[in-house]
């Protein structure tokens, strides 16, 4: 009779999520992981035969994650705020998440439309009280200059200063708003 398993998926990918969050996502190999988690590579490659499997389940966690920080901030001007500071408090998970070649050749469309983005998206639509093709013309612009913020944040491009943000993105959403009564 074969050994059970002593690994199980979940806890393979909640240490693939917890060694990205400490050591960023290059660090994700089999090796590194089994080190990380103080066992061999084979209930790893057990688990996960292919590791593209892996990083997916692991993008996906990560995704979660980041979705249920930002819109735990409730209007979409914090929501906004959340995202950038995600990039500071979390930068190696941010990385991951937007840095890492995921989104490759795509539009910001594209990005906008993608499921990933789903719930702000529905987000934007409830407290804007807009159509599904007017929030997504609202929304591009804001995540233009937020993810702007956040990538120059976590790439140390720009020290995070939370009222110089607060301010810039109070400005945009006036200008928005304006432009929208017009």
């Amino acid at each position: 009779m074969p050994k059970k398993p002593t690994m199980t998926r979940e806890a393979v990918i909640d240490g693939a999520f917890r060694l990205i969050r400490e050591q960023g996502h290059e660090a994700l190999t089999v090796r590194n992981l089994a080190s990380y988690l103080g066992c061999s590579t084979q209930p790893i490659m057990y688990q996960f035969p292919d590791t593209d499997t892996l990083r997916e389940l692991t993008y996906q966690k990560a995704d979660t994650f980041h979705t249920e920080y930002i819109l735990a901030g409730g209007s979409l001007l914090e929501i906004g705020l959340r995202y950038i500071r995600f990039a500071e408090e979390e930068t190696h998970l941010f990385r991951f998440l937007f840095q890492s070649g995921r989104f490759s050749g795509r539009s910001l469309e594209d990005l906008i439309k993608a499921p990933e983005a789903a719930e702000l998206l529905a987000a934007v639509r409830r407290e804007e009280a807009l159509t599904a093709e007017d929030a997504a013309a609202f929304f591009e612009p804001l995540v233009a200059v937020v993810h702007g913020y956040a990538s120059l944040i976590a790439d140390n491009g720009m020290k995070y200063d939370p009222d110089a943000v607060r301010n810039a993105l109070m400005r945009i959403e006036e200008g928005m708003e304006r432009g929208r009564t017009q």
